[in-house]
């Protein structure tokens, strides 16, 4: 298992939609997550900055392949042209990311 944190910004005038959508996840959203071998999914905001702080647990043996699975299903691609224009990429990005891998630096059970 590995886990993963990721970080993006959210537009301000978007914090209301994006909290509304993920209250109400799609289903097959959700089961298209656990195909994908990732448990233990959260997102965190933190306002007035308005990041999103993602958090989730990878138990499966290939991710890059997952992560293209996930990409590929209709569902989820519907899902995302409602959440994409709520996220606002930090600055910092490299090309092709969208939300940005973090170190974890510190962990204990």
């Amino acid at each position: 298992m590995k886990r993963y944190g990721m970080v993006i910004g959210l537009n301000a005038d978007k914090v209301a939609e994006y909290k509304k959508l993920h209250a109400n996840a799609w289903p097959e959203v959700l089961a298209m997550i656990k195909a994908c071998n990732i448990s233990n999914y959260s997102i965190f905001l933190r306002e007035p900055e308005n990041l999103l702080f993602s958090y989730y647990e990878y138990h499966g043996d290939d991710y890059e392949a997952d992560m293209a699975k996930m990409a590929a299903d209709p569902k989820t691609q519907e899902w995302w042209t409602f959440c994409i224009p709520c996220q606002k990429p930090l600055d910092t990005k490299k090309d092709g990311e969208w939300w940005i891998d973090m170190e974890e630096v510190f962990h204990v059970e």
